[in-house]
C-alpha cells in the first residue's frame, strides 16, 4: 500500500483524494510512522425503485437463444 505523509496531505490534498477516489489506498504517515489509512468507501448499492425503473428498459431475452449460447459453450459431458 503505498504513503502519503501529512504535508504532502495537507499540501496537495486534492490530489490525495483524487488517488482515493481512482480506487488507490494510502497510508498517512507522521515522521514515517503510520498513523492512518484513507480507502475508497463501497459504492451503495441503488435502491429498489431505481432498479425496477431500469429494468424497464433491458431489451427482452429470447430464453431458447440464450439457452443455445448457454449449451454451446458448457461441456455437456459434466
Amino acid at each position: 500500500m503505498a504513503e502519503v505523509t501529512i504535508r504532502e496531505l495537507r499540501n496537495q490534498g486534492g490530489a490525495v483524494i483524487d488517488r482515493v477516489v481512482a480506487g488507490e489506498s494510502l497510508i498517512v504517515t507522521r515522521d514515517g510512522v503510520p498513523v492512518a489509512e484513507l480507502r475508497p468507501l463501497r459504492r451503495r448499492a441503488p435502491e429498489t425503485a431505481t432498479l425496477l425503473e431500469r429494468w424497464k428498459y433491458l431489451p427482452p431475452i429470447d430464453f431458447e437463444q440464450f439457452r443455445a449460447d448457454v449449451d454451446s459453450i458448457i461441456d455437456q459431458s459434466l
